[in-house]
């Protein structure tokens, strides 16, 4: 997508009394239970290494006590590492004295909080616009720039309530308002939807997503839904006690778990739903471009293939059958190809969920054609390759009996004491 904006570089976080003397045995690779066993402390995050690019929605997830929201709060120092750094385009944070932390914070991040962080005392107008007179923004203009993104989150009209007065949907659209008012680069969300009823959940990413197609925002969002990371993540990072074991695009993380935890997770997804047209089509290098039948007839029988794709410079026109073609030859060569030679067969978008395309997909006798809204011409997609990638054997194979699922068992980091409590990773059925 653009370029990087913040990099993670070895990032190591002991919670304790004496962290610093400690840190040796974490470099000696004990685990989490060891080192709490021998010491007292608790490991946070142990050498995490990470890119963001600007623009997109990073997805960090984990069970509890994973490490993710520890992680998290390092970005604007709200906790202090023990060792590592983190760069935001180009600068250490770490390296930041007090005074410029203080500016970083008020203008290039803000925070959404699992339970909303709201003023209870204030109104939802004051709540808002709280962020902007912090930053010395004057009171008249600072309303109005609150009014408009209440407006932008459908809050119009709500700024004298108070948030005892919302629903719980509402007052995260409140925070969300709140945090994107200061027009900083970087939102932080940390579990942001996860205090909703589902419902009210789905509509916000729906509404996240909206905002963000407009607002192209850095957006990292940590969450222990691997439902809510695939539909918002342009990248997915997995810890597990304090570790990253995976970080990739969804569909990777989704075809290729690196490991048996991440496959664990993986493992009752609904792929239909979470994977596109794009993921998994092939490309399709072969394409008629001639303009009559005969020329056409030629193409395609130098071809392995008894069908093809018509494209011209006009970009995707339809497929042809080598059948179809020949008995167009013999009733007149020299025509011109037009609508009525194409098979009946209708495009599909890149960017469809599989369970959208599915029943033209199977009932196909050819690969589909894929077409995006230029009129480009993708590729295609087969039955064949739809079924393979939504068998069960699909990611690696099927699960071993010796291959439990994550659990969250084990020791908490203090910043995450109170996340919510998940017994498996939440997967669609």
């Amino acid at each position: 997508m653009s370029n990087t904006l913040i990099e993670v570089k070895g990032l190591y976080k002991l919670f304790g009394s004496n962290p610093k003397a400690h840190m040796p045995l974490v470099h000696q690779g004990l685990g989490k239970d060891e080192i709490l066993a021998q010491t007292g402390h608790t490991l946070g995050l142990k050498d995490i290494n990470l890119s963001i690019k600007e623009g997109d929605i990073s997805v960090i997830m984990g069970l509890s006590g994973s490490g993710k929201s520890t992680l998290i709060r390092h970005f604007n120092r709200l906790i202090e590492p023990t060792e590592g750094q983190i760069l935001v385009g180009g600068t250490d944070v770490m390296s930041l004295a007090e005074k410029d932390l203080e500016q970083f914070r008020r203008h290039r991040m803000s925070m959404v909080f699992q339970r909303f962080g709201l003023l209870p005392h204030r109104t939802v107008l004051d709540n808002v616009s709280f962020g902007l007179t912090i930053q010395g923004i004057k009171k008249k203009e600072a309303n109005e720039r609150a009014i408009e993104w209440l407006e932008t989150v459908g809050l119009g009209g709500y700024e004298n309530q108070y948030p005892a007065q919302l629903s719980g949907g509402q007052q995260q659209r409140v925070g969300l308002a709140r945090a994107l008012a200061t027009n900083a680069d970087i939102l932080l969300m940390d579990e942001a939807f996860s205090a909703l009823d589902p419902l009210i959940r789905s509509e916000m990413q729906d509404q996240l997503v909206e905002l963000q197609e407009k607002l192209q925002k850095t957006i990292i969002f940590i969450t222990h839904d691997l439902d809510e990371a695939l539909r918002l993540g342009n990248n997915i990072a997995i810890l597990k006690d304090g570790e990253l074991v995976q970080d990739d695009k969804p569909e990777e993380i989704l075809l290729n778990p690196a490991t048996d935890y991440v496959e664990a997770f993986v493992r009752d997804v609904n792929r239909a739903r979470a994977l596109t047209v794009e993921t998994v089509m092939q490309p399709q290098e072969f394409r008629i471009t001639a303009t009559t039948i005969e020329e056409a007839l030629k193409q395609m029988r130098a071809h392995k293939d008894d069908y093809a794709y018509h494209v011209t410079d006009d970009g995707y026109q339809g497929m042809l059958s080598q059948e179809s073609l020949e008995e167009y030859y013999q009733e007149d060569k020299t025509a011109k190809l037009t609508e009525e030679h194409y098979e009946d067969l209708e495009p599909i978008a890149p960017d469809a969920a599989l369970e959208e395309i599915l029943p033209e997909t199977l009932a196909s006798d050819y690969p589909v054609p894929v077409v995006d809204e230029e009129g480009e011409f993708m590729g295609s997609l087969s039955r064949d390759a739809l079924a393979e990638v939504l068998s069960p054997e699909a990611s690696s194979e099927e699960a071993n009996t010796d291959k439990s699922a994550p659990s969250e068992e084990g020791s908490e980091t203090p910043a995450e004491k109170d996340e919510s409590k998940v017994k498996q990773p939440t997967t669609s059925a």
